[in-house]
């Protein structure tokens, strides 16, 4: 039992279900807002944990339930237990009944271990405990091994770097810890009062610490408001905030004295909720005015006008009291160009027409290279075919040379040896 609370102590202290951070603050949220002077500034603010509802059934909506993973002969999870506070525990198995529990007073210290006696081969597997809080929107669950021996030797207790492994006896007794002992896991423990919403002001060059508070919001409908600015409606906050969880802060004409940091604090003690949202607003220069609206103004109706010309002969005099206006003398001019638009456009003229003799010449040079490398090198060939020629008849006429002399020689040697065969015979007749 030592070594089991030892373990215990160790691995499943409430402060691995996070209460030591329970109460900071977690920045959830942060934004810069930058609007024009004269406008108004919503910062918003939502939270659907924060609607306050009265958790009236709460004993039925924290739960928590034991279930088994096993792996062999094939992969499978079963349900162990649930349990529910003021509700006596369910267990699923006939099997496990009287032999598989957890403490009746789980819902009063935070106690959720597991119990199992004349632990079996059947039990083997990954046990998990899972606490649900329905109201507070908290699920939290952890997993523990258990394996069984027949050597008493065997039995042990390790972290394998994911999970708590228990090497037990076959027959005895195990207790598979599951502690966690957040006030809100535990009767006595009320909601009422325990949500609170407040906003802080903090202006350009002040310290976090010299913030100024704005307004305070609880659950209950007190509202404390600080400063001039909420009385006179520069600053508000809806009234139904906790009602729809919406606790945006709303600035009218907007001013750049408004300028700071701007935080937005929400705690749910009772469920462990700690939040802010935090809003760098920055006022810029004001909009200008719109244009005005130009109006048309009311046109009265078209008279209709009669020209009344005087009718005189031609000889006779006009009359004095009539007086002749002179019409106006339109003399069109005309300016000649000027000198060196003509010189301009001349100039474009020549250029072209240099471009265009310097192409030509080019390709003339280019033609004319060609050319003579061409007869150059016909002449070559010419005599390199010529010098050939030369050269295969004397080769012929050698050999020619070579094989007459051969012939000869060849029929002067007959000759010889005829003759000497002639005189061998005559001296042998005259032997005879």
């Amino acid at each position: 039992m030592l070594r089991l609370f030892i373990i215990s102590s160790v691995f499943f202290l409430p402060s691995a279900w996070g209460q030591s951070s329970s109460k900071l603050d977690v920045v959830v949220e942060a934004r810069n807002i930058t609007l024009p002077a004269g406008t108004q500034a919503v910062l918003p603010c939502h939270s659907p944990r924060m609607i306050w509802t009265r958790d009236r059934l709460k004993d039925r909506q924290r739960v928590v339930h034991w279930d088994l993973f096993r792996s062999t002969p094939e992969y499978s999870v079963e349900r162990i237990l649930d349990m529910s506070a003021g509700v006596k525990e369910r267990v699923y198995n006939g099997f496990n009944k009287g032999r598989i529990t957890i403490p009746k007073t789980a819902f009063t210290d935070g106690n959720f271990s597991l119990i199992i006696n004349n632990v079996g081969s059947a039990d083997r597997g990954v046990y998990s405990c899972n606490l649900h809080h329905h109201y507070c929107q908290l699920h939290q669950s952890i997993k523990i091994q258990l394996n069984t021996t027949k050597s008493v030797r065997k039995e042990k207790r390790y972290w394998d770097g994911d999970k708590t492994v228990f090497v037990v006896l076959l027959g005895s007794s195990v207790v598979l810890p599951c502690v966690n002992r957040r006030p809100l896991w535990m009767e006595g423990q009320q909601e009422d009062q325990q949500q609170v919403a407040h906003w802080d002001w903090q202006p350009p060059g002040v310290r976090p610490d010299g913030a100024d508070r704005l307004v305070d919001l609880y659950a209950s409908g007190e509202r404390r408001q600080y400063g001039p600015l909420f009385p006179v409606d520069k600053m508000s906050v809806s009234e139904d905030a906790f009602s729809v969880g919406d606790f945006s802060l709303t600035i009218a004409n907007l001013q750049p004295v408004d300028k700071g940091l701007y935080s937005c604090h929400l705690h749910h003690h009772y469920c462990g909720l700690h939040e802010r949202r935090i809003f760098r607003l920055m006022v810029g220069p004001s909009l200008p005015p719109p244009p005005p609206v130009l109006t048309a103004a009311p046109v009265a109706p078209a008279v209709p006008t009669v020209l009344v010309i005087p009718y005189t002969l031609p000889n006779d005099d006009p009359s004095p009291d009539v007086v002749e206006l002179e019409r106006p003398q339109v003399v069109n001019v005309i300016l000649p160009e000027h000198a060196g638009h003509f010189f301009q456009q001349m100039g474009y003229f020549l250029a072209t027409f240099l471009l265009l003799a310097f192409i030509i010449t080019i390709v003339i040079v280019l033609t004319r290279r060609h050319r003579k490398r061409g007869l150059e090198y016909d002449l070559r060939r010419s005599e390199r075919s010529h010098v050939t020629s030369h050269d295969d008849i004397a080769l012929d006429a050698t050999e020619l040379k070579v094989c007459t002399q051969e012939y000869l020689n060849s029929d002067y040697k007959n000759n010889l040896l005829k003759e000497r065969d002639m005189s061998k015979g005559c001296n042998k007749g005259q032997c005879m």
